[in-house]
């Protein structure tokens, strides 16, 4: 079972670890990015099995994502 981290300093909410993600553990949860932006940071889904296959971590423009295993 694997273990994501988003760094909420740097993501900006664009949704592709989302999207790209085959395991679909991730959903977009409410809390904001500390620089304001308008979009809410990803977060697992409570009970996800996630597989740490890093696809969200590869995809991710601001290498705000660290995937633990």
């Amino acid at each position: 079972m694997g273990k994501i981290v988003i760094d909420t300093r740097v993501c900006k909410g664009c949704g592709y670890c989302i999207s790209f993600c085959p395991q679909k553990v991730l959903q977009f949860g409410e809390q904001r990015n500390s620089c304001g932006y308008g979009n809410r940071c990803p977060e697992m889904i409570e009970g996800a099995k996630c597989v740490a296959c890093k696809t969200c971590a590869i995809v991710c423009p601001d290498s705000a994502i660290t995937v633990y295993k």
